[in-house]
């Protein structure tokens, strides 16, 4: 929604000033133009990619429009999820919970918490952790190490989007007056017409560098943009789930790893210490 909300306001911003200054709007309607910048951008974005990236910006762009953030809610299942894992190995050993890493869809233990069996990095993250530490002997630097490098890749991954976008809007501007030379051209053409032809002619060919700057700057890197953050914040996410588990292997006890958890998500969303508590007492009820 907010997404909508800021292309309105650029659009109307810039609309806006125009129609106050005395500018004729059907001069800015040049479908020609439109259509060389967009359909070459696009090209573009199709030649550069390939089919996977080309599919993870449609997804990533969706997921825009539907505004999707980690909310208080969605750590404090991520807690209550790790702390009942973690009571779960102390009380039983870590065999206890080799049925739930193997197929968590079908763990009660999971199926507690939608938002993590959403998200199949995190639950990849905490299985694969899990069946390492069931099955070989890792000391706890090392697997902060293979953690740290595991969400590096999912980053790197979330990130290509973002990068493929940002290279589109970058082209925007050039596109702009590739339509505008070509404007030009046609105007020459004309040489012989009246000056209000021309100046009409010429108008026309100069919405084409307006364009591409305007959706250079207004929409498609700021679109860009945002899907970095995105991108950061899933990192984020995934950071608790590591320091958690860090914590948890080092042999710091299922509350005080949970506490290690909470202490990196971000301030915005982080629940206080006696929130998280209150959560995991009603967990154990």
């Amino acid at each position: 929604m907010f997404i909508i909300v800021g292309f309105a306001v650029v659009a109307l911003s810039v609309i806006g000033g125009y129609l106050l200054e005395g500018g004729n709007l059907s001069v800015l309607v040049q479908p020609a133009e439109i259509l060389i910048i967009g359909g070459a951008a696009i090209g573009a974005f199709i030649i550069s990619n390939p089919m996977k990236i080309l599919k993870a910006a449609v997804q990533g762009i969706a997921g825009l429009l539907k505004n999707k953030v980690y909310t208080k809610g969605d750590y404090l299942e991520a807690l209550a999820l790790l702390n009942g894992i973690f009571y779960k190995i102390r009380q039983q050993g870590l065999v206890a919970v080799e049925a739930d890493v193997d197929e968590p869809q079908k763990s009660p233990l999971f199926n507690r918490y939608e938002s993590v069996m959403k998200n199949h990095r995190a639950l990849g993250l905490i299985t694969d952790t899990l069946r390492m530490v069931m099955t070989t002997t890792i000391a706890p630097h090392e697997l902060e190490a293979l953690l740290e490098n595991e969400i590096e890749g999912h980053f790197e991954e979330l990130l290509s989007p973002s990068k493929s976008i940002g290279f589109v809007a970058d082209g925007l501007p050039g596109l702009g007056i590739v339509a505008a030379v070509l404007g030009v051209v046609l105007t020459m053409g004309k040489i012989g017409s009246p000056p209000e032809v021309l100046g009409h002619s010429i108008g026309a060919a100069l919405v084409g560098t307006f364009l591409g700057v305007l959706l250079c700057y207004g929409f498609v890197g700021p679109l860009g943009r945002h899907l970095e953050h995105v991108a950061h914040e899933e990192t984020q996410y995934l950071t608790v789930f590591k320091t958690a588990l860090v914590a948890f292997v080092g042999g710091a006890a299922p509350k005080v790893a949970v506490e290690f958890g909470r202490r990196v998500i971000p301030h915005d969303v982080k629940p206080p210490f006696e929130e998280v508590e209150a959560v995991l007492k009603q967990m154990k009820k």
